[in-house]
């Protein structure tokens, strides 16, 4: 016997909205201001999806506001599916980043699967086609059994993903804090490449046009998944396993040549294309349609569904996996359905483009839904919430700076190697699959994740980036840094940095002081985008990362790619022969508030933040990049967690060289975390050159040895340890907590 649905009577008087998340005085705006009228239970869904956070960013828009979003290079900016980039030769590539936290925290393993197979379909739904996959984890300390079992599921369920699908993963970056215990942060980026020509638009235009399902059916998973992504967790409470969707990889790769040969092979019909991503089938029906101007009619009737007696309200807010919603023009239906019938898969027209603006259901010969498709897709109210400075940020301006012990720095330094932050990601890393397509030139475990462009002499360089400890100090300046270090990822590796993706992952909006550091961030990306010419061009946001009532360090994941010009500009980390000049360039100060250091020494992260120029910054990469385009360099490294010894550590393991270097600098210095810094090694016969067009950026401080040790000496102290101790260590590290 099927359940009846609260009339809309009930609805009002028993608030069953709030439930979903609508304000009272949302509900009137729709009720008295939109409708004239009380919604029914489908439509008060509809918007409850359509209007939360995670779909209509209405607590996030104004900040959204600040972002460079434009460029010679931009050809497609916020708005679509994914941003798009010009890389010459009428080539583009196409990213963009999504979080999938809150899944990922109650079922980690389809949590973070889904994750993949979402960024997967809104980069092919422009047209493109996927190359690489990179991640970005936050998880609590690797202290307790719940963290173990989260880091193990999550890393199982992308490359499980990823690797079925044959998109290889090829970068990414974890940290550990406690903040992030009750909500561990998983995103996602893919990267993929397009012809100008074949670019697509999600829009649903032409009046009697169809609007066609295809891919998988459509079942009861993720009902209401936009919602829960908008709202914080509660110990103890029972957490929505229905909001949490379940991935079939195989299925997507054969929706992802479906679409790719109807995009390429049948341009002459397709309208528009968009991903079922977040509030499937209304968020891209309804967006297809307010962005083109137009209306719709849909009958649930025809929708493919794996299960019985669905109702209106589940169809459409089902977030079931592996899903395109398409406009076809009008007559070429069975066109399409002959393509997707090849590859085994669903494609069924279930309605047509209208030109009321209005967007119409029907079920079982019923209207059950008629509402003006801008309201669903556009007008969800937006707000300008309220902003205050934490407590904190004044009492971290009035604390004395932090002074490491620094009794034995070569003690210091494995233990630094050995903090799960730092230490080696290969038990991760290795799980995925970084070779599939051959394209991969640099793998995960360098600054940045190379891949060449088939066809041409060019690569892509890609990474992501977020030290959110900086941002817990001085969300500002913290999102500088974190723009400049992606940056700083990009152009050690070769490349000119071209545009970011972000996932904006904060605590609650609608608590001043969450508002404040979303805020204020924002400036700080926005002005570092500016200097570094890397608009904003695609990404998200994800609020309401709070576990009883507290909430995680504001973490704006940086997703970065970069256009290496020439494959013989490609530069790795990794010293190359003893005999090798290293190099330091940029200056290092006593910068050890959010280091780190601090944390393992003191247990938490205080204090102000360090000073940061974004025009040092800048001219520090310039050097880089033209010393390597110019072939004077034979490595490149940036100086982050851990400051000068760990950078320098790093550089040695892979050839297991040892360096000799002499600092005119403080011992406790090496681990210094100041920002804009370099490790570099000059081949002997190119020192004139390279110290010719460095001036004083740059600074000697010795060289590779074939001794197998790294012997630093400073003032008031020296680091003199086996380059194979250190390395053992920092792989083991992990792994011996993982046990």
């Amino acid at each position: 016997m099927m359940k009846l649905e609260p009339t809309a009577q009930e609805i009002k008087d028993q608030r069953i909205y709030a439930g979903w998340g609508l304000t009272d005085e949302e509900y009137r705006l729709i009720s008295e201001d939109i409708l004239g009228r009380l919604p029914n239970y489908t439509e008060t869904g509809l918007f409850s999806v359509m209007w939360s956070e995670h779909c209509s960013y209405k607590n996030s828009k104004p900040v959204l506001r600040k972002f460079p979003t434009d460029g010679p290079q931009v050809l497609q900016g916020p708005g679509e599916g994914a941003g798009i980039v010009d890389i010459g030769d009428n080539q583009a590539v196409v990213f963009k980043a999504e979080s999938h936290n809150h899944p990922s925290a109650v079922e980690p393993y389809e949590g973070a699967a889904t994750g993949v197979g979402g960024i997967i379909r809104d980069i092919f739904s422009m047209g493109a086609r996927p190359i690489a996959v990179l991640d970005s984890l936050r998880f609590g300390e690797l202290t307790t059994e719940r963290t173990k079992y989260l880091l193990e599921e999550i890393v199982a369920g992308i490359s499980g993903y990823g690797n079925c699908i044959g998109i290889p993963t090829v970068g990414g970056e974890v940290a550990f804090d406690p903040c992030y215990e009750g909500n561990p942060l998983v995103n996602a980026m893919c990267v993929g490449l397009i012809d100008h020509k074949d670019i697509q638009k999600g829009q649903a235009k032409g009046v009697g046009n169809s609007i066609m399902y295809v891919g998988a059916k459509t079942g009861r998973d993720g009902i209401h998944g936009a919602t829960f992504a908008s709202e914080e967790f509660v110990e103890g409470e029972e957490q929505q396993r229905s909001a949490v969707q379940v991935g079939d990889p195989f299925m997507e790769k054969l929706l992802l040549e479906a679409c790719l040969e109807l995009i390429l092979d049948h341009s002459d019909i397709l309208v528009g294309i968009q991903d079922m991503g977040a509030a499937g089938l209304v968020s891209s029906s309804s967006e297809m349609a307010s962005k083109a101007g137009s209306g719709l009619k849909l009958y649930l009737d025809d929708v493919p569904q794996r299960e019985t007696h669905m109702t209106p309200y589940e169809m459409m807010l089902s977030e079931s996996q592996e899903r395109m919603l398409i406009c076809v023009e009008q007559g070429h239906e069975d066109e399409v359905v002959e393509l997707f019938k090849r590859y085994e898969l669903d494609a069924v027209t279930i309605g047509e483009v209208t030109d009321d603006g209005l967007y119409r259901l029907y079920h079982h010969g019923e209207e059950v839904a008629n509402l003006p498709v801008d309201a669903l897709a556009e007008e969800a109210p937006v707000y300008e919430n309220e902003k205050r400075e934490p407590v904190r940020i004044q009492e971290f301006a009035n604390m004395e700076d932090f002074k490491p012990e620094v009794a034995d720095a070569s003690e210091t330094l494995l233990a630094l190697l050995q903090q799960p932050t730092i230490a080696s990601k290969r038990m991760i890393y290795e799980t995925y699959d970084s070779q599939v397509r051959t394209n991969t030139v640099v793998r995960p475990g360098s600054d940045a994740a190379v891949l060449r462009v088939r066809g041409t002499n060019k690569a892509l360089a890609m990474t992501t980036d977020c030290n959110a400890r900086y941002l817990y100090l001085n969300p500002e300046i913290g999102g500088q840094i974190a723009v400049a270090e992606a940056a700083r990822n990009i152009v050690a590796s070769g490349g000119q940095p071209l545009a970011i993706t972000d996932c904006l992952n904060y605590g609650s909006p609608e608590k001043p002081e969450g508002f404040w550091e979303l805020w204020t961030s924002a400036d700080g990306i926005s002005e570092a985008c500016r200097t570094l010419n890397t608009p904003v061009i695609s990404g998200n946001v994800s609020m309401y990362n709070e576990t009883n009532g507290k909430a995680i360090y504001p973490t704006p994941m940086i997703g970065m790619v970069g256009l290496i010009e020439d494959l013989s500009h490609i530069t790795t980390q990794e010293f190359k022969a003893a005999g090798d000049l290293v190099y330091l360039v940029g200056e290092t100060k006593a910068d050890f508030d959010g280091t780190e250091i601090q944390k393992m020494q003191k247990g938490l992260i205080e204090g102000k933040l360090m000073d940061f120029d974004l025009a040092v910054e800048k001219a520090n990469q310039d050097l880089v990049l033209s010393a390597i385009k110019a072939d004077l360099v034979a490595s490149a490294h940036d100086c982050a967690e851990g400051g000068l010894a760990v950078a320098v550590a790093e550089s040695a393991f892979t050839n297991q060289l040892g360096v000799d270097i002499t600092v005119e600098m403080p011992v406790e210095n090496l681990f210094a975390e100041t920002q804009s810094r370099f490790v570099l090694s000059v081949k002997p016969e190119k020192q004139a050159e390279f110290e010719a067009l460095a001036g004083d950026k740059a600074v000697k401080i010795g060289e590779v040895t074939n001794t197998g040790d790294l012997k630093l000496t400073a003032l008031g102290g020296e680091i003199n340890v086996a380059t194979k101790k250190a390395e053992e260590l920092w792989e083991e590290a992990i792994p011996c907590l993982m046990k």
